[in-house]
C-alpha cells in the first residue's frame, strides 16, 4: 500500500489542479475528453505499465538498469537525473510560495482581500460586490497585487542594472520545504512511504470539501457548463491532440525515473499491472474532479463581476497560449505610467495564487478555506518532490554502490543542498522596467551569453520558474521517453520483456500492450514543436548525455567494430544476488542474454588453471601450455570430473560441453 500511495502521490500533483482545467476548456471543453482518453489508453498507461514492470524486474535505478537492457542507451539514465534536478530547482519554489500563502492565511482578514495594504497601488480595484466599478487595462485586483508586489516584490527591481535580491521570507519558506523533504527521504522509502499516507490522501479530502463549497456558490452552474460545453470543431485541430498527449504524459510521469525507482523496491511478484491501471485511473479522475473545483469558483467570480466565465478564466493582460509549450517565453515589459509588467508570467500559478485566492477571500469562512486550499497545494507538491528526488538518489546510489553504500544520509544531504542552491535564482525580484533581455539570447555571442546567465541567475524568480518549467522538463523528457520505449521494445526485445513480465505476474502481456510498446506509444511521443534558443539549450544539456555516452562506449570499448557493436548492444545481466533488493532471483524460465556463456567460459578458465597446476606441473609444461590454443589446453589439462564439480559449484546445473 505504501508503494501505491507513493506512485499516486507522484502522479497526482499541482498540474492536475492548475493545468488540466485550463487545457480542457481551451481545447473544446467536454470534447477534449475524447483525445485525452485516447492518449491515455494508447500512450500514457502503456508507458506507465512498462516502467513499473522494468523497475520491478530489474530492481535497480534509472542509470544502472541500462546495463541489463541495452548498455549503449545508458545516457538515458544520466539525462533523467539532470531533468530531475531541473525540476527540483523550480518546483519547490512553487511549494514555497504556497507555504507563504498558508502562513499569511492565519489572520482574521486575508491580506489579499482588500486594497488597504501598504503594498497596494492606486490601480488596485476590488470589484466584488460593487456594480459601479470600471475595470481598465491598468486595474489590478488585490489578490494580484499581493502576489506580484508582496510575495514577489516586483517593484524593487530596476532592470538588469539592478539585479534585485532574494526575498528572505521566501528563502525561509524554501528552507523549510527542503528540510521536510530531507527528513522524508534520508532513510529511504521506509520514511517517505509513511509520509505519503498523509500527503497522498489529504488532497482528496480538501478537494471534496472545496467541491461541495463551490457547488453551493451563486453562479457555479455557469462555470460547470463552460467547463463541459463541447466544441466538437476543436477536434479537427492538431493542437488539441498535441495538448492531450502532452498533458497525459506529463501527468502520469513516465520518463522521470520515479516509477523505475519506486518499483525497484517492490516484491518480485507484486501485481504492477493492477497498480498501473489503478494509478492511471485515479490520476485522470483527479484531473477531471479538479476541473469542477476550479470552474465552480470561476462561475461564481463571473457572477459577482457580471462578466463571462471566459473573461475570468483567461489570464489578465496575457493572451492564452495555444499549446502547453509556447514558442516564446513572456518577457516582462513595463506599461508606461504603471509599475506592473504587462504580462503575468505563469498561467498556472496565476490561477492558484491570484484567481482562486481572490474568490476564497470573498467567501464566508474565507480563512478556513484558504488554509486548507494552500495546505492541499503543499501536500500535492511534496509528493511529487519526494518521487522526483528519490529517482535521482536511487539511480546514483545504485550506479556507485562502492562509494555511496552506507552513506545515504550524507548523499541525500548533499543533493538537497545542491537543489536548494539551484533554487535560489527563482527567489530573486522580478524585473519591471522597460529594459529587457535580447530574445532569444544567442549563446554564441558574448552579449547573448551574458543575457542568458543574467536571466537564469539575476533577473526574476518567477520568470526563471517559467523558463525551467517550460524547457527544463519539456521536450527533453518526451525525447527521453521515446528513446526509452525504442530501447526496450526494439533493442531489448518485446518478447524478452514479455517473458520478464510473465516471470513476475504469471501471465504474458496481451497483443494490445505489445502493439502500444512497439509502435503506437512511440508514435504519440513524436512531438513536433521543438524549442528555440534557451529552451533548446536547457533541454539539450540533459538530453546530450544519451549520445555522449553512446560515443564514449563505442570509442573506448576494445575490439573490432563488429565486436564493439556486439558488446554494446547486448545487455549484461548479473543475478539478483549482486544487484537486487530482496534476496535471490527467482528463475524466470528464460536465461539472461549472454549470461550462461560468460559463466561457462569463466568456469573453463578457472578449472583449466586449477587442473594445470595439478596435472601439468613444472616450468616446461607451463611454457608449452602457453603456446597452444585454449581448446588444446582444455583437452590436455582439464579433468572431466573436476570440470563437472566446478560447473555444479557455479550453479550451472550441467557440465559444459567442449
Amino acid at each position: 500500500m505504501d508503494f501505491l500511495l507513493s506512485v499516486i502521490g507522484f502522479a497526482v500533483d499541482l498540474g492536475n489542479v492548475w493545468r488540466f482545467p485550463y487545457i480542457c476548456y481551451q481545447n473544446g471543453g467536454g470534447a477534449f475528453l475524447i483525445p485525452y482518453t485516447l492518449m491515455a489508453v494508447f500512450g500514457g498507461v502503456p508507458l506507465f505499465y512498462m516502467e513499473l514492470a522494468l523497475g520491478q524486474f530489474h530492481r535497480t535505478g534509472a542509470i544502472p538498469i541500462w546495463k541489463r537492457i541495452c548498455p549503449i542507451f545508458k545516457g538515458i539514465g544520466f539525462a533523467i537525473c539532470i531533468i530531475g534536478l531541473y525540476v527540483s530547482f523550480y518546483y519547490n519554489t512553487i511549494i514555497a510560495w504556497a507555504l507563504y500563502y498558508f502562513y499569511s492565511s492565519f489572520s482574521g482578514t486575508l491580506p489579499w482581500a482588500s486594497c488597504d495594504n501598504p503594498w497596494n497601488t492606486p490601480d488596485c480595484t476590488n470589484y466584488f460586490g460593487q456594480s459601479n466599478v470600471t475595470w481598465t487595462n491598468f486595474s489590478r485586483s488585490p489578490a494580484e497585487e499581493f502576489y506580484t508586489r508582496k510575495v514577489l516584490e516586483i517593484q524593487k527591481s530596476g532592470g538588469l542594472d539592478d539585479i534585485g535580491g532574494i526575498r528572505w521570507q521566501l528563502l525561509l519558506c524554501l528552507f523549510l520545504i527542503f528540510t521536510i523533504v530531507y527528513f522524508s527521504l534520508w532513510k529511504g522509502v521506509k520514511t517517505s512511504g509513511k509520509v505519503v499516507w498523509v500527503t497522498a490522501t489529504l488532497p482528496y479530502v480538501v478537494l471534496l470539501i472545496l467541491l461541495i463549497r463551490g457547488a453551493t456558490l451563486p453562479g457555479a452552474w455557469r462555470g460547470v457548463l463552460f467547463y463541459l460545453r463541447p466544441d466538437w470543431g476543436k477536434l479537427l485541430s492538431t493542437t488539441v491532440w498535441v495538448d492531450a498527449a502532452a498533458q497525459i504524459f506529463f501527468s502520469l510521469g513516465p520518463g522521470f525515473g520515479v516509477l523505475l525507482a519506486l518499483a525497484s523496491y517492490n516484491h518480485f511478484h507484486n501485481n504492477c499491472y493492477r497498480d498501473a491501471l489503478v494509478t492511471s485511473a485515479v490520476n485522470c479522475l483527479t484531473s477531471f474532479l479538479s476541473g469542477f473545483v476550479i470552474f465552480t469558483v470561476l462561475g461564481y467570480m463571473a457572477e459577482m463581476r457580471d462578466v463571462e466565465v471566459e473573461d475570468v478564466a483567461r489570464d489578465k493582460g496575457s493572451p492564452p497560449s495555444s499549446s502547453l509549450f509556447p514558442k516564446r517565453i513572456p518577457t516582462p515589459r513595463a506599461v508606461p505610467g504603471n509599475s506592473q509588467p504587462s504580462q503575468c508570467p505563469l498561467l498556472g500559478p496565476s490561477l492558484l495564487f491570484i484567481t482562486y485566492p481572490e474568490a476564497i477571500a470573498n467567501m464566508v469562512g474565507s480563512t478556513f478555506f484558504a488554509i486548507i486550499f494552500f495546505l492541499m497545494m503543499i501536500t500535492l507538491g511534496l509528493d511529487s518532490t519526494f518521487g522526483g528526488l528519490e529517482a535521482v538518489i536511487t539511480a546514483v546510489m545504485d550506479e556507485y554502490p562502492q562509494v555511496l553504500a552506507g552513506r545515504r544520509e550524507l548523499f541525500v544531504l548533499g543533493l538537497i543542498t545542491l537543489c536548494f542552491l539551484g533554487s535560489l535564482s527563482t527567489l530573486t525580484y522580478v524585473s519591471s522596467t522597460g529594459t529587457t533581455l535580447p530574445w532569444p539570447p544567442s549563446p554564441s555571442s558574448p552579449r547573448g551569453f551574458c543575457s542568458l546567465l543574467l536571466l537564469l541567475l539575476l533577473q526574476g524568480g518567477a520568470y526563471v520558474v517559467n523558463l525551467l518549467e517550460e524547457f527544463g522538463a519539456g521536450c527533453s523528457i518526451l525525447a527521453v521517453v521515446l528513446l526509452e520505449t525504442i530501447a526496450v521494445s526494439w533493442f531489448y526485445g518485446i518478447q524478452r520483456f514479455s517473458h520478464d513480465v510473465k516471470a513476475m505476474l504469471g501471465f504474458t502481456p496481451g497483443l494490445f500492450w505489445k502493439l502500444c510498446w512497439i509502435a503506437i506509444s512511440p508514435a504519440l511521443l513524436a512531438y513536433p514543436e521543438w524549442s528555440t534558443s534557451v529552451g533548446f539549450l536547457i533541454g539539450a544539456s540533459s538530453f546530450i548525455c544519451i549520445p555522449l555516452y553512446m560515443v564514449y562506449k563505442l570509442v573506448w570499448t576494445p575490439g573490432s567494430l563488429k565486436q564493439v557493436r556486439s558488446r554494446t548492444d547486448n545487455p549484461t545481466a548479473p543475478g539478483w544476488a549482486e544487484v537486487g533488493r530482496g534476496g535471490q532471483r527467482p528463475h524466470s524460465g528464460q536465461p539472461e542474454a549472454g549470461e550462461p556463456g560468460r559463466r561457462i567460459l569463466s568456469t573453463f578458465v578457472r578449472a583449466a588453471v586449477k587442473s594445470h597446476r595439478e596435472s601439468c606441473p613444472g616450468k616446461q609444461e607451463g611454457n608449452a601450455l602457453r603456446s597452444v590454443s585454449l581448446n588444446q589446453r582444455l583437452a590436455v589439462c582439464i579433468r572431466p570430473e573436476k570440470l563437472m564439480r566446478a560447473a555444479q559449484a557455479e550453479g550451472l546445473g550441467m557440465a559444459p560441453v567442449l
